[in-house]
């Protein structure tokens, strides 16, 4: 007698439930397997994602720009009479883009707080240096925006449209349009 057949007189079953049960027992296995396999894969698309976003949009041009400085691929461009430096994707570079942090000076404490802005700009008609005065919008920002402004042939007129510039999600499409008119 094999050792299933010995397991069924034990258990009083017949060999069509030995079977059946097998079966059962292998399907939970295979099941256990796979649902190990995806929490594996979705752990490592979660870790895949915090780590993305680790760096900021900020920190990720000034890596580009080094990382392209370091393998000679910038170019100088001349647009209207300036040169000015870009990367091997074409995007320009600013220099005061990069701050170089120095060893030997201590930093001071500063209390700078948020920047409190409660009025509303005109859009079409902004400046890059009156668009810095909106809470979120930098200096990388402003020419950003300013650039989106002049490729839309300076004129925008859905706040939506702004979804577009690299940089601007729901959350800060929702402090522009509380600060920007779109006359």
């Amino acid at each position: 007698m094999n050792p299933l057949e010995r397991l069924a007189v034990r258990l009083s079953l017949t060999r069509a439930e030995i079977s059946v049960i097998s079966l059962l027992v292998v399907f939970l296995v295979l099941g256990g397997a796979v649902r190990n396999f995806r929490s594996v894969r979705d752990a490592d698309t979660l870790l895949q994602q915090r780590e993305n976003e680790r760096f900021s949009e900020r920190e990720t041009d000034s890596l580009i720009a080094a990382a392209s400085v370091l393998a000679g691929g910038t170019a100088a461009a001349e647009t209207g009479g300036e040169t000015e430096a870009l990367t091997l994707s074409g995007e320009q570079l600013y220099p005061e883009d990069f701050e170089e942090e120095k060893p030997h000076e201590k930093k001071t404490a500063r209390r700078s707080g948020k920047k409190v802005f409660n009025g509303t700009l005109a859009f079409n008609k902004a400046t890059e240096k009156q668009l810095q005065q909106i809470p979120g919008v930098g200096p990388v920002m402003a020419r950003r925006l300013v650039a989106f402004r002049a490729s839309k042939g300076g004129r925008v007129s859905r706040h939506e449209e702004l979804l577009d510039v690299k940089g601007i999600g729901k959350k800060k499409l929702e402090i522009l349009k509380k600060h920007l008119t779109l006359e």
